[in-house]
């Protein structure tokens, strides 16, 4: 071998052991969730390449969760789906010795997300909150009247307000798993119900409004009703507030209120976890434990405009958050929130097919 390759051969060697040494961990969250200055400030403390993936519908996560080889060291999914990514093996439990932070959580918050993940052996709260209504109040006003039910499932459920609505816009979620018990909520049913004949009757209500949904979709409803380009959305508490506020901000006169819905409203949960198969579990109880910090749990917070399950970071959160009943509820509204448990695989079945209909409009 000549010195010239010799030394070619060595540097390569080199470049593949620092590529090989330099750890990174890969992170697969939802869309417009965690304010950007604290990737890069977990990255400065840590000295960890950070890979931030996003998405915007459960489905979506656990179709690669359970297809296996995610690629992910931190996944974010809702706890009703995780009960069930639980009993398919696609978690791996989380050493609380490597939790410092543990101690900050909110023993109100663990002890509900127990119900999905007992002992929250495999995860810890992210974010909660609840799915409702967004309104652009102005153009409701317009269309349906200072007495437009904006509190209420009424607005869009019934087709005679939704055919005056389709005039200004409205987007649904694109989520059987929140779409099909608020159906139920409102026609008086069990939002949980499991009975794939209780879920049918579901099928009506969303036929009777489909002509005048102009979207189904998880997150592009937060500009649309920022911009005036709809003036309801059916969405995520804090997906409406970051609307509401990009709308003042933008100065552009749209009113944005959010409302749970006087019927019920589906309280959820989003939990951190680590795949059963994650390529760098260490870096992910790091990533895990950088948000657990109290400090940091507030900036995500006071960015997204979500509630979190971390009772030490409340002091750090600005007033418009933890003040606003929007995003910690009062006791009332607590009290007229509800949860879901997974379906079933043949309840699944049904639900997809349902929602496979009512998206096509077929």
């Amino acid at each position: 071998m000549t010195t010239t390759k010799l030394f070619a051969g060595i540097a390569t060697v080199a470049l593949l052991t620092g590529a090989a040494s330099a750890e990174e961990v890969r992170v697969y969250n939802w869309s417009d969730y965690i304010d950007e200055e604290l990737l890069a400030k977990f990255e400065e403390e840590t000295g960890i390449d950070l890979i931030y993936d996003v998405f915007d519908s459960n489905e979506v996560l656990e179709t690669k969760l359970l297809s296996g080889g995610s690629g992910y060291d931190v996944v974010v999914p809702t706890a009703s789906f995780l009960q069930r990514q639980i009993t398919a093996g696609a978690f791996q439990p989380l050493d609380q010795s490597k939790l410092s932070n543990i101690d900050n959580l909110w023993d109100v918050i663990s002890e509900r997300t127990a119900q999905y993940d007992p002992d929250n052996t495999y995860s810890v709260n992210y974010m909660w909150g609840t799915t409702g209504l967004g309104v652009n109040v102005n153009k409701v006003e317009e269309v349906l009247g200072e007495d437009a039910p904006i509190d209420s499932l009424a607005l869009i459920f019934d087709p005679a307000n939704m055919e005056k609505l389709a005039e200004c816009g409205v987007h649904l979620l694109d989520a059987p798993a929140e779409m099909i018990p608020a159906a139920l909520a409102y026609l008086g049913e069990d939002p949980d119900s499991h009975d794939p004949d209780v879920i049918a009757k579901t099928e009506a209500v969303f036929e009777g409004i489909r002509p005048y949904v102009q979207k189904f979709h998880s997150s592009e409803y937060i500009n649309a009703l920022a911009n005036g380009d709809i003036c309801v959305a059916f969405g995520w508490s804090g997906d409406i507030l970051q609307a509401r506020d990009r709308a003042d901000e933008a100065g552009n006169d749209v009113e944005i209120v959010y409302n749970a819905p006087t019927e019920g409203a589906l309280m959820w949960f989003d939990q951190l976890a680590i795949p059963a198969d994650a390529p760098n579990p260490d870096g992910a109880h790091k990533f895990i434990n950088f948000l657990l910090d109290a400090e940091n749990m507030a900036a995500a917070s006071n960015y997204v405009y979500y509630a979190n399950g971390n009772e030490a970071s409340q002091e750090f959160l600005v007033e418009d958050v933890i003040g606003d009943t929007a995003i910690y509820p009062d006791e009332a509204t607590l009290e007229n929130l509800y949860t879901t448990r997974p379906f079933d695989a043949r309840t699944q079945r049904v639900v997809t097919r349902l929602w496979t209909t009512v998206k096509s409009g077929q």
